[in-house]
């Protein structure tokens, strides 16, 4: 089953972008493909990347043979790989990145060490594609909106 956020709920119906959970995938195998690449797959391939496993060594490579061999196949053009930095994206820090904090503080959003406990990888990776950098991207005040609710105690 394949992860979804509700800031993302528009990507899901056509997947004319990379939801979260296959952005994560690719940057845990070491491949980049480019929108264009992405929208030249079909509707299930797109599908098959989201939903499929890429957890152990043999699901990775499996998942990075079948990207490769479609990529090539629809765009001409092999993914490109990601530098090791890049890859360990997929895999998100136990504390909360400055700059991740500091745009969220933006937003009137104090992001913690015990809130950033209370998200799994998923989320926590999430939250930093959209907020990582020096500009937010546009759904990051949505998501930290979804993921970061208060908590009734």
């Amino acid at each position: 089953m394949m992860r979804q956020f509700d800031f993302e709920a528009e990507i899901y119906q056509s997947l004319s972008c990379l939801p979260m959970a296959a952005r994560r995938k690719l940057d845990r195998l070491g491949l980049k493909i480019s929108l264009e690449q992405w929208q030249r797959l079909s509707r299930g391939e797109r599908l098959m990347i989201c939903h499929a496993p890429a957890s152990t060594p043999d699901e990775c490579e499996a998942l990075r043979l079948f990207i490769g061999e479609v990529a090539v196949a629809r765009s001409g053009l092999p993914p490109r790989p990601l530098s090791d930095e890049s890859r360990k994206e997929a895999e998100p820090p136990a504390e909360p990145p400055p700059p991740l904090v500091t745009n969220a503080k933006e937003f009137g959003v104090a992001l913690t060490a015990r809130e950033w406990d209370r998200l799994d990888d998923d989320e926590r990776y999430a939250l930093i594609k959209l907020g990582g950098a020096p500009r937010p991207s546009h759904n990051f005040k949505a998501a930290l909106h979804e993921l970061l609710a208060p908590v009734e105690r």
